[in-house]
């Protein structure tokens, strides 16, 4: 992964103009490339990689958000614009995209093209779950609609569900372009096999959004998923390098040395872990493994895990100090780390929860089916496997092996929220189970003591569209907003 920045960095940008005046050939960024210089390759890279760095600006508040972090000091997160998402999304990734379609289409690299769908479907799906409706239809016009109107997010998962349909017919059909994905794919190096595998896990994550809004059913999702993830090797995540460095670390690490604001983690995934919220059974677990992993206590004298209350200026649970913060060289804080977006474990989360619910699960029954059992354990397993840590302790115990006839929801879900540190899914989680505490352990809203604003002690739900996009499109994006309290089209009764 070493070259990904130096071709990330060729093109960012794809030009457009249609203004036959020299005069106006000043306004054309010096890095802008003309459509007819660049080959279906050159654009790849720059997609996969503000593809996978959106996920990581959503998660900048999200994150906050779902209790994973909290500001330096304990500070909430207000609402927010994503602005950085935005620009991912409309500036960096569907112009691209856009392009290598068209050159897909005329050259007939059908493969080519499936991937680009697999990567539009996976921005649109983050930007409609990030602002309900969106610019879609109309949103890549250029100069001939300068105002798009929004489709609406049942219309934006159409789209999605269709565009990962035909990724994955097209990723099984025979190519004869003599065009093939090299070493500009980030994520797999042109295995197209784990690209098919990703479009069927991807496609299980978005029905799974849609059952609790009966749209999808969690037999779709689990038709989807049997095809998906069979493995760790098939994560889709981008790693960086020493050149390149994840900007998480740059954000954590780096800036706490250097005396910066930066994030500390949130009492509610430190008191998943601890054994706080769920009790540890057997004397030879204190913590779960994974812990040291993603965070450390951040004094030599204190010896219990203590996150920060969302919002309640520094404290732990208990009234004392908060002391745990992001831990240097952690799996998610080193220069190369990767940027996560949604993995083999997530599936097997995935398939547990589908599995449950067409058991006839609810939000506060026991028992579930013995593959759904199964997908359960197999993801705590590959979750400790992709962390690096010995997970036979935390497995054989009574409060984790709960027997299938006792595994509730939350149980399932804690898992999850677990394994996807810092990944803007667990947003989704939230909102679909209304951030219910019988299915999210010990959940409550950030403390409000001191909070100014319309919203203090009300969860958000959204976010709320750029001054970008308002400053441009005024009208249509006012005929659109909404409060970020206000439910998203699946998040509604």
């Amino acid at each position: 992964m070493k070259t990904f920045y130096k071709i990330c960095c060729l093109i960012a940008l794809v030009g457009s103009f249609s203004c036959s005046d020299d005069y106006f050939d000043v306004n054309t960024p010096s890095g802008t490339a003309d459509l007819d210089q660049l080959r279906i390759n050159d654009l790849l890279a720059p997609v996969i990689f503000r593809t996978v760095e959106g996920q990581y600006s959503a998660e900048l508040t999200f994150g906050n958000y779902t209790q994973y972090f909290v500001g330096q000091g304990g500070t909430a997160s207000g609402e927010t614009t994503a602005s950085g998402l935005w620009s991912n999304v409309y500036l960096y990734s569907f112009p691209n995209i856009d392009v290598i379609k068209q050159k897909a289409e005329a050259s007939g690299a059908i493969h080519y093209g499936a991937v680009a769908d697999i990567l539009k479907a996976m921005n649109i799906g983050i930007a409609t779950d990030t602002w309900d409706d969106i610019p879609l239809s109309e949103a890549s016009m250029g100069d001939d609609n300068l105002f798009p109107s929004f489709d609406t997010q049942q219309e934006a998962y159409d789209q999605l569900f269709a565009l990962l349909d035909g990724a994955i017919s097209a990723l099984q059909s025979t190519d004869d372009s003599g065009i093939s994905l090299g070493s500009e794919d980030l994520i797999y190096n042109g295995d197209l096999d784990k690209w098919l595998r990703a479009a069927y896990t991807l496609k299980a994550r978005y029905q799974l959004h849609l059952v609790n809004k009966g749209v999808t059913s969690p037999q779709d999702v689990l038709t989807s998923i049997e095809n998906g993830f069979t493995s760790n090797d098939d994560d889709f995540q981008m790693f960086y390098d020493d050149r390149s460095i994840n900007p998480r670390y740059s954000t954590e690490i780096l800036a706490r040395n250097t005396g910066n604001f930066h994030n500390d983690l949130a009492s509610q995934i430190v008191s998943m872990m601890n054994g706080d919220y769920y009790p540890f059974e057997s004397d030879a677990l204190e913590i779960d493994p994974r812990l040291p992993v993603f965070g450390t206590i951040d004094n030599d004298e204190d010896t219990e895990w203590k996150g920060y209350v969302s919002g309640a200026g520094g404290v732990s649970p208990d009234g004392t100090p908060g002391n745990v913060q992001f831990v240097e060289g952690g799996y998610y804080t080193r220069a190369d780390a990767p940027i996560v977006v949604i993995t083999y474990a997530e599936a097997q989360f995935i398939k547990a929860e589908a599995e449950f619910l067409a058991n006839g699960g609810t939000t506060t029954s026991a028992g579930t089916t013995a593959e759904g059992y199964e997908a359960y354990l197999e993801g705590i397993r590959a979750s400790m496997a992709k962390y690096g840590v010995d997970g036979s302790a935390y497995l054989d115990d009574p409060a984790v092996d709960v027997g299938m006839d006792n595994l509730m929801l939350n149980h399932i879900m804690k898992e999850k929220y677990i394994h996807n540190f810092l990944n803007p899914e667990t947003f989704v989680d939230f909102r679909r189970y209304d951030f219910s505490d019988d299915v999210f352990t010990g959940l409550t809203v950030r403390e409000s003591e001191g909070e100014s604003g319309d919203y203090a002690g009300m969860w958000f739900r959204r976010a709320t569209y750029p001054s970008t996009e308002l400053n441009r499109n005024g009208d249509v994006v006012l005929a659109n907003q909404e409060t970020p309290v206000t439910p998203v089209w699946w998040d509604a009764e």
